[in-house]
């Protein structure tokens, strides 16, 4: 009974709040949808891209707002409240998504900045401002989170849970920056072993945020993850040396490559992108294998 009547009460501070809206916190996640939906609306009328790049700063102009929409909805009515008793760390998730959409829309600033802006495209610099103060709200509501209300994460907004969000980020970045690579057999290796450890990022995320989800799981999680950064360290070990070889081999950079933009350019980002993730997953393992900062040993 006593369970009852505790899920019963919870439930009853399940209500409708519009005045959350009128908070600090609610206030910039109105700024954050604004900004967001008018840069993605500015940059569809003005064309699309000649690259990946432009999807994906298109998909984070799209998912970012529609993600913080769905956490304003979910506190203005309380039900956060309902998530917090059954299934997740509410609090987590939210400051979590925050830092996350920080840093998809300021690396998306950055990108669209160095491949679009100049002093003669008026319009394309107009898109740049709006991307730009559509980063600085993200980021004003993590520093908001993290250092004024001193928020602490228990996987998501903490080390652990944010380590694996900047390995999916690096993926994704290395995904969108793949080209020149299907004619050369040793190139495709490496692209399969950045596919390898990508869709089981989110499902260790999703996991670990679900709480009631991890504990029906017939096996240690943490054993899996800890085999899983193994692997993907492997896996990263080999493309940080056969792509360099296999891309750049007889291929040094072209004089009449821009610094802005060119395919050479964007083949070095995956080798860039490969070292980050290479090192970010090491760390990762490191961090599990001694139990340090918030990570569990298996």
């Amino acid at each position: 009974m006593g369970i009852i009547n505790s899920i019963k009460e919870t439930l009853s501070k399940a209500v409708f709040t519009p005045k959350t809206l009128l908070s600090g916190r609610g206030g910039l996640h109105m700024a954050q949808i604004l900004l967001s939906l008018v840069t993605f609306l500015l940059s569809a009328f003005r064309g699309k891209g000649t690259h990946s790049y432009w999807n994906y700063a298109m998909f984070t102009w799209a998912f970012c707002p529609i993600m913080t929409l769905i956490i304003t909805i979910i506190e203005m009515f309380k039900l956060d409240i309902v998530l917090d008793l059954f299934c997740m760390d509410w609090s987590d998730f939210a400051t979590g998504m925050a830092m996350s959409s920080t840093l998809m829309t300021v690396s998306v600033a950055i990108t669209f900045v160095n491949f679009y802006a100049c002093l003669k495209c008026f319009y394309s610099l107009i898109i740049c401002l709006f991307a730009i103060l559509a980063g600085v709200v993200y980021t004003l509501e993590v520093v908001k989170d993290k250092i004024c209300d001193r928020k602490r994460g228990s996987y998501l907004a903490a080390l652990p849970g944010f380590f694996k969000v900047l390995e999916a980020f690096v993926s994704c970045m290395i995904f969108v920056s793949l080209t020149g690579f299907r004619d050369k057999p040793a190139l495709i290796i490496c692209v399969i072993a950045y596919i390898i450890p990508f869709p089981i990022l989110p499902l260790i995320i999703a996991t670990n945020i679900l709480k009631k989800l991890k504990t029906c799981l017939p096996f240690n999680l943490d054993r899996f993850v800890f085999i899983f950064l193994v692997i993907s360290v492997v896996l990263y070990i080999f493309a940080a040396i056969v792509w360099p070889i296999f891309m750049f081999r007889n291929n040094p950079r072209p004089s009449d490559c821009p610094p802005s933009y060119c395919i050479w350019a964007i083949q070095f980002m995956v080798a860039f992108f490969t070292y980050v993730n290479l090192i970010l997953f090491s760390i990762d393992l490191v961090f599990t294998l001694l139990g340090i900062c918030g990570f569990k040993r298996s």
